[in-house]
């Protein structure tokens, strides 16, 4: 692999020239790097140090980018050492076909500043296609009245190298009867022909077999070879012949199909069945057969498909004519197309650098066009441009390499992607031109400060209002993307001081609604303003600043204050003095209140709510002045007591009360000795409770009374011995009737049952027996030991001892159960009472 320097020098140039061209030229880069490598090196094989002879440094190639820019990637560059390496198989016959130099032309990208360099490899043959025949077995009839020296073309050997490894000689294996020679086709290929050296007699040998080789001039040469079977035929001694050997057409490639190319014409000399003339297309290719055809009996040879001047600028057709005798002749015809402007312009983007950031310069590249056309002259010049798009503009750069470069600066909010569309136009007559569409992403710069959708804000907020509670919401834009455009909320001053300020309001940062941290008091803070900021999360950050005057609003939470007239130092009103002579209208005095509160909520209105003469003295609405209505009558007492209410104006209103002593008296010496000796008023409240508890007590004692009346009547009237059944039943025998009426539903919580005697002629007693509501245990029953016991063991007969203990029982258990009632009535009155107060 050889690396060379400029289009005058040699491919096969020593590697020493290019550091010798760098010392000469300083670091003027070469017009073009050549290299000469030989077909199907190994994938990754090293072709030569690429950046060294570009004249870029090892540790430069990360930032550079160094890469190929080709269609078929061939070749590609190692990003660490340079190396430009054997990316793909190379099989010089696939690419370059029979063409004698096999170049291969790349462009080289550098990027940082954008450089363009052109490499061209050569690709060397090596023997590595063995010459072959396009039979195998070649089978010739020949007629034994051809007198020797006749010669018959043979098919050539095809051998895809080219130079000394192509296909140099034929030979024949030794026989009598033939020889050979070689000959050149118009295109330079070489053929062989089977020469006659002596008569041949069929009856003598009717076939012959030879064996045809073709050597190529490889080193070592390889060999290819066909049987040549001769069939002896009986005397057809005269071969068509054609007008002329070689014929030359001259074609546009954009002919249809169809179209005649030319009539070949060969005659015979021979009569009759000898002189019938078939042609046929006679050792041509695929591709030849492909597009044209031959009628085998006029020897018109058409088109039948298209004709592509950029896959072959000619053809080369071999016909042969053959008569019934098997005795042929053949011609050459040379094809040669005319190159049509059929290929569009195709415009390649190698490189693109997308998104762009919005604050870049005009003349920013952003992105490496390349056109190609596959046409020839001037149908293959391509010129570009820009179509109806102002931003961006194109530069030659090199050859066919154009640059997009702006023209102006860029806004991503205004426009964040632009759809640039490239036209790439020949030269060509009619021209043909291709469009390109190319999107380029505008990525974003912080360069938008967010803006309050108000100048300024107010907001009104009513006192005692909620802690917590949102007052305002302030709102910035920002047109910006990502962190550029997300904007956080603070409060940077007021007029409020710095370390009260976090105790009264705060500000979300995402959401900007700003949150009242305590009750306002209207009477305290009216207002304040407040300085809010917005900021983005951009780098550098930017921000704006917006006003926020928060207002608050009253409401009725003061109650009027009644400054005059004021209550002297142990608490009790003063007199203001009236003439006994005063007039109607006479100011005697005014009440003064003031209130805490604003507007409707303290505007103070004067009402009367007690009056000792409301005849005598009249009271202004608004003013609270108190003045005579009419004089003072011989009838009319000296001393009056006016109970006057405050009330404001706000919903629901709050008053306040004053009480005014006026007495008439020409002077306060009349009245101060009847002042020292009047008692101090009663408490009437205190007053009405005395008399609830005198009526509780008066209410209990009826009750005992008539409780101890019930019992004396019952007693009065029952026997003894139904006294003792029934004391018995109560203590807890089963037997003998049981009445309970329920007293419960009253406000005792008690039940009583009245026991009666089962026997009314022996009854002593009658007991009533008092049962809780709820049954608690009974202290006397559940004991057996007070179960009376019998005489004689007649359980209806007791002793006289158990009679008056029984009694004495009885009368015991009827006063706990009393106590405990009237205990029930005495908290019964208390409620009673504490419901009154």
């Amino acid at each position: 692999m050889t690396p060379s320097a400029g289009r005058s020098f040699p491919a096969l140039c020593p590697q020493v020239l290019v550091p010798l061209l760098l010392f000469l030229f300083g670091q003027a880069l070469p017009d073009q790097i050549r290299y000469s490598i030989p077909e199907e090196l190994p994938k990754n094989s090293v072709v030569g140090n690429l950046a060294k002879d570009l004249g870029l440094r090892i540790q430069d190639l990360p930032p550079r980018k160094l890469r190929i820019s080709a269609d078929k990637e061939y070749f590609t560059v190692n990003p660490e050492s340079g190396d430009l390496i054997v990316g793909d198989r190379i099989d010089r016959e696939q690419i370059c076909g029979k063409q004698t130099q096999c170049i291969l032309d790349f462009d080289t990208v550098a990027e940082n500043p954008l450089n363009i360099f052109h490499v061209a490899v050569i690709v060397q043959d090596i023997n590595d296609n063995v010459p072959l025949f396009k039979q195998s077995k070649i089978d010739l009839k020949i007629g034994e009245s051809i007198t020797p020296g006749k010669t018959f073309p043979l098919d050539p050997a095809l051998d895809s190298d080219v130079g000394p490894n192509s296909l140099q000689r034929y030979h024949l294996n030794d026989n009598g009867y033939f020889d050979l020679a070689e000959k050149q086709a118009p295109d330079g290929s070489k053929y062989p022909e089977l020469i006659l050296k002596h008569s041949l007699d069929r009856e003598e040998h009717s076939f012959h077999e030879l064996i045809l080789t073709a050597v190529d001039g490889g080193d070592p040469p390889q060999r290819g070879t066909a049987q040549i079977r001769i069939q002896v035929t009986d005397i057809n001694d005269n071969p068509p012949l054609f007008s002329q050997d070689v014929y030359r057409v001259t074609l546009r490639e954009d002919v249809p199909p169809g179209s005649s190319v030319l009539r070949v014409t060969a005659t015979d000399q021979d009569e009759g069945i000898n002189a019938e003339i078939t042609y046929s297309f006679h050792n041509v290719d695929e591709q030849v057969e492909r597009i044209f055809s031959l009628d085998k009996r006029t020897g018109e040879i058409s088109t039948k498909d298209n004709l592509d001047f950029e896959f072959s600028t000619s053809y080369t057709l071999l016909v042969e004519a053959k008569d019934p005798g098997d005795l042929a002749s053949h011609c050459s015809i040379q094809v040669d197309i005319l190159d049509e402007n059929d290929c569009a312009p195709e415009v390649i983007v190698t490189s693109v650098f997308t998104p762009l950031p919005e604050d870049s310069p005009p003349g920013t590249v952003v992105a490496l066009i390349k056109t190609r056309d596959r046409d020839s002259g001037e149908n293959a010049d391509v010129y570009c441009r820009i179509l109806e798009n102002s931003e961006f503009i194109l530069k030659s750069s090199s050859r066919n390499y154009y640059k997009l470069v702006t023209d102006k600066a860029l806004d991503r909010e205004e426009t964040p992607e632009y759809n640039v569309t490239i036209a790439a136009t020949d030269r060509g007559k009619p021209p043909l031109s291709s469009t390109l569409s190319l999107t380029l992403h505008i990525s974003d710069v912080n360069d938008n400060a967010p803006v309050f959708q108000q100048a300024a804000y107010v907001a009104h907020v009513a006192e005692n209002n909620a802690p917590g509670a949102s007052i305002a919401q302030v709102s910035a834009s920002d047109p910006d993307l990502g962190p550029n455009g997300q904007v956080a909320y603070s409060i940077v001053a007021s007029d409020l001081e710095p370390r009260a300020l976090a105790s009264y309001v705060s500000v979300g940062a995402q959401s900007g609604v700003v949150y009242a941290q305590r009750a306002f008091d209207h009477e305290q803070l009216r207002a304040f303003a407040l300085t809010l900021q917005a900021r983005d999360q951009g780098a550098p950050a930017r921000g704006a600043n917006v006003s926020l005057r928060v207002l608050v609003g009253d409401r009725n939470d003061n109650a009027p204050r009644v400054l005059h007239p004021a209550p002297g130092p142990d608490g009790a009103a003063l007199l203001d003095t009236v003439p006994r002579a005063a007039e109607p209208g006479y100011l005697v005095t005014k009440v003064v209140a003031v209130d805490a509160d604003a507007g409707h909520n303290a505007w103070l209105s004067y009402h009367v709510l007690q009056a000792s003469d409301p005849g005598l003295f009249s009271l202004g609405l608004r003013t609270g002045e108190v003045r005579t209505a009419r004089a003072l009558g011989d009838r009319d007492a000296a001393r009056h007591r006016l109970l006057v209410a405050v009330r404001d104006g706000g919903q629901p209103p709050l008053s306040a009360t004053a009480t005014l002593h006026l007495v008439f008296a020409d002077s306060l010496q009349e009245v101060l000795p009847d002042l020292q000796d009047r008692p101090a008023p009663a408490d009437a409240q205190a007053e009405l409770q005395f008399y609830l508890v005198v009526a509780l007590a008066l209410v209990s004692v009826l009750f005992l009374l008539a409780v101890i009346l019930a019992i004396a009547l019952r007693l009065r009237h029952s026997s003894g011995r139904a006294a003792w059944g029934c004391f018995q039943s109560a203590l807890g025998s089963k037997a003998g009737p049981v009445v309970q009426p329920n007293y419960s539903e009253g406000t005792v919580p008690y039940s009583y049952n009245l026991c009666v005697a089962s026997h009314s002629a022996k009854a002593e007693f009658n007991f009533l027996n008092v049962t809780p509501e709820v049954a608690p245990q009974n202290l006397l029953c559940e004991d057996p030991s007070w179960v009376p016991r019998s005489n004689n063991g007649d359980p209806d007969v007791l002793f006289a001892s158990d009679t008056i203990l029984k009694v004495s029982f009885n009368f015991t258990y009827f006063c706990l159960r009393f106590q405990c009632i009237l205990n029930h009535v005495i908290e019964l009155g208390h409620s009673l009472v504490d419901f009154v107060l």
